[in-house]
């Protein structure tokens, strides 16, 4: 599968690159990509969209933090936010403090994370809200105090049993352009018509795919058939509008493109973990 290469520099006087960028105005239009270089994704608190890392995809809808390898292929959407939401992105090479740092005896924790990371890593609960916070310092510092806030925050990571490792690794990676175009092309429309049905001709003549070369296509690039792909762009519509609007959980169902209510039930517990009224009750009781 092919992704395409991006280069990153750091900025002047630093080691590593850092930025935070403002969920509530308008995301860059994600692609699909890699890089040398490892990456930290820190998403505040009620930040919702999807990533899609390696073979690994998943929905989130209350912000998330991951810890990526180096050329692990990786696709970011990020939903529009609100006011204070945001995200926090580091970006480093594994030598970034010379190559025999890593290999220096106490830097073995953090040597073992970064060996982790190479199939990706999301790291939950207190963990995420504590590195947050570390971020946002780290952002406000400069030079030596900036980089030795940035060796507790990774020791941190280091030492926490708060993580879940994505298995994401393993996935051959090509440097193509075109490839870049071609699943930009799926994502925009599933993103455009998940509401309806999808004729699984209609899509892969998009690509210029037979129907089994298509499935194949996807079920590589995924993991999941293309039906559990579509529900889950659904079943995170549906999930906003559970918590948005006014409208009855069988609306929901019907607005998001389920044509059986029953179906719906099934597919967001598989996916959330929650039926619709456990989901909308927690959403709303955290909000209000």
């Amino acid at each position: 599968m092919k992704a395409l290469l991006k280069k990153i520099e750091p900025g002047f006087g630093s080691s590593f690159a850092i930025k935070k960028i403002d969920c509530a105005k308008d995301q860059p239009a994600p692609e699909w990509h890699q890089h040398s270089e490892y990456e930290l994704v820190f998403l505040s608190k009620g930040v919702k969209g999807r990533h899609h890392i390696g073979h690994y995809y998943h929905c989130f809808d209350d912000g998330e933090l991951t810890f990526l390898g180096s050329h692990l292929p990786h696709y970011r959407f990020v939903n529009k936010g609100k006011l204070g939401q945001h995200k926090i992105v580091i970006q480093l090479r594994r030598d970034f403090l010379g190559a025999g740092f890593l290999g220096q005896p106490e830097m073995a924790a953090i040597r073992a994370l970064f060996e982790r990371a190479k199939g990706g890593i999301s790291f939950s609960g207190a963990t995420k809200e504590k590195i947050g916070a570390n971020l946002e310092r780290i952002l406000t510092l400069e030079g030596f105090d900036r980089l030795i806030e940035l060796l507790r925050m990774f020791n941190d990571l280091a030492k926490s049993t708060e993580y879940k490792l994505l298995k994401a690794d393993g996935f051959a990676v090509e440097v193509d352009p075109l490839e870049k175009e071609r699943i930009r092309k799926v994502y925009s429309y599933v993103e455009k018509h998940f509401q309806n049905n999808i004729p699984l001709e209609d899509i892969a003549a998009k690509i210029n795919m037979t129907i089994p070369a298509f499935c194949r296509y996807i079920k590589k690039l995924t993991g999941k058939t293309f039906t559990q792909f579509v529900n889950e762009f659904r079943i995170d519509y549906a999930s906003r509008l559970l918590v948005e609007e006014s409208m009855t959980i069988g609306e929901i169902s019907f607005e998001s493109g389920f044509n059986n209510f029953s179906h719906f039930n099934k597919q967001f517990k598989a996916i959330t973990n929650q039926s619709p009224s456990a989901f909308r009750k927690q959403q709303r009781q955290m909000v209000g």
